[in-house]
């Protein structure tokens, strides 16, 4: 079973991608606050059977298959880094937008809402990259059922989306409110979120090549 240390620290990874700016954030933000909660909350529901088909996938083979091939581990492990510091830039460049600073959209029936959750999601190049390269980094055979392992990963990694996403959900138009009247904070997140992705990053490439 994976261990609680690397469970800890694969929720705590968990926790900054959902934290991050993405489309995910963007789309509820922006449907609560123009339609209301219960069409966040309908939106979000698509977005986590997204979450359900990404976790199953991993599980079923793609992250099995990535440990199994040493050069494949190592590649993962770079893009995995690259990855982050990526959307550590994404987060701090120049011209970027806070997840808080929210666009006007159109009202939908809950199907097209359910729907487009799980569009928004499925399609999401931060999960899919998520689940593909970081992911398997903490997956290790030697601690049992690789199968198993992928499960209580994503499992948590569900929760945790799930936990940010109906925050954002319940508290969106606060959220917006209390940032419009503080720009200054929208910088400061921004920053402190770009931060801590770079450090993640780094500790990411610098980490031993592990044995499979």
């Amino acid at each position: 079973m994976v261990p609680a240390s690397d469970l800890m620290l694969f929720a705590g990874a968990a926790l900054l991608i959902a934290l991050t700016p993405g489309p995910n954030m963007l789309y509820l933000l922006s449907r609560s606050l123009c339609q209301g909660h219960r069409a966040g909350f309908i939106s979000l529901l698509g977005v986590v059977t997204a979450f359900l088909v990404h976790m199953l996938s991993a599980a079923l083979g793609l992250t099995a298959l990535f440990l199994a091939v040493p050069l494949a581990y190592e590649l993962l492990r770079w893009a995995g880094a690259a990855y982050l510091l990526w959307l550590a830039w994404q987060v701090v460049r120049p011209g970027a937008r806070s997840p808080f600073e929210t666009r006007e959209l159109p009202h939908d029936s809950t199907l097209r809402l359910f729907v487009m959750g799980f569009l928004t999601n499925l399609l999401n190049p931060k999960i899919a990259v998520f689940y593909l390269s970081i992911f398997p980094q903490f997956v290790t055979p030697a601690h049992g059922s690789v199968f198993a392992q992928s499960i209580v990963l994503g499992c948590t990694q569900l929760v945790v989306s799930f936990g940010v996403n109906l925050a954002v959900v319940l508290g969106a138009a606060r959220l917006a409110s209390w940032f419009a009247r503080r720009p200054g904070w929208l910088r400061v997140q921004r920053y402190v979120m770009g931060g801590v992705l770079g450090a993640l990053a780094v500790r990411m490439a610098l980490e031993p090549r592990r044995t499979v």
